[in-house]
C-alpha cells in the first residue's frame, strides 16, 4: 500500500516536527526544516521500495536535512592576510612515524609475500599487474597481497601497542618493551 505525501504528513508530521525540534533551537527554523523534509519526501517517495520500512526512511530524510542545516550554519574562519611560520616543529603524526619504520618490518615478511605487498602497496600496481610480474594467477596474487598485509599487521601488533579513535584511525602508539627498533 502506497501512501501519498498528504497521508504521510497526517500520519507522521507531528512526530517528525518533534524529532526536528529536539535537534534545532529555533522553532521557526524547525518548521522550515519540516517543510524541506516533506519536499524531499514528496520528490523521492517513489524510490521507496519496501513500504514496511517507510518510517525509518522518513526519519533518515529528517536526520539528513537537520545535518545539512547544521553544516550550513557552521562558521567559516577566514585565513589572515599573512600567515606566520610556526617556529617549533610539530611532532610527526603517529601514522607518519609508524610509516617511517615499515621497511624494517617488511623485511621480516617472507620474500614472496613481501614482493607482492611492495608491488601493490608501495609501487601502486594493480593486483593484475602484480600477478603478471610474479607469474601468478590473479587470485594467487590477491591471496599473496592479502596474506602479506595480514603478516605485516601481525608484526605491527606484536611490536606496538596502538590507541585508535572510534573510526579506527591511529591516535598514538608505543613500542612494546621487547619490540624492535621500528616503532621508536
Amino acid at each position: 500500500m502506497t501512501l501519498s505525501t498528504a497521508e504521510i504528513y497526517q500520519a507522521f508530521g507531528r512526530q517528525l516536527r518533534l524529532f526536528i525540534l529536539k535537534r534545532v533551537d529555533d522553532p521557526d527554523d524547525a518548521e522550515d526544516l519540516l517543510q524541506e523534509v516533506f519536499i524531499k519526501i514528496h520528490t523521492h517517495l517513489d524510490t521507496v521500495q519496501d513500504h514496511s520500512r517507510l518510517l525509518p526512511w522518513l526519519y533518515q530524510v529528517a536526520r539528513n536535512t537537520v545535518a545539512d542545516y547544521h553544516r550550513s550554519r557552521r562558521p567559516l574562519n577566514e585565513l589572515p592576510e599573512t600567515l606566520t611560520e610556526d617556529p617549533e616543529p610539530l611532532e610527526a603524526e603517529p601514522a607518519a612515524r609508524l610509516a617511517a619504520g615499515l621497511s624494517e618490518m617488511l623485511a621480516c615478511i617472507p620474500e614472496s609475500y613481501r614482493q607482492a605487498l611492495e608491488m601493490a602497496e608501495i609501487q601502486g600496481l594493480k593486483q593484475s599487474q602484480v600477478a603478471e610480474r610474479l607469474g601468478l594467477s590473479l587470485s594467487g596474487a590477491k591471496s599473496r597481497v592479502q596474506r602479506g598485509r595480514a603478516m605485516l599487521r601481525q608484526a605491527l601488533f606484536d611490536c606496538c601497542h596502538f590507541e585508535f579513535d572510534r573510526r579506527g584511525g591511529v591516535l598514538d602508539f608505543a613500542s612494546r618493551p621487547d619490540c624492535c627498533e621500528t616503532c621508536r
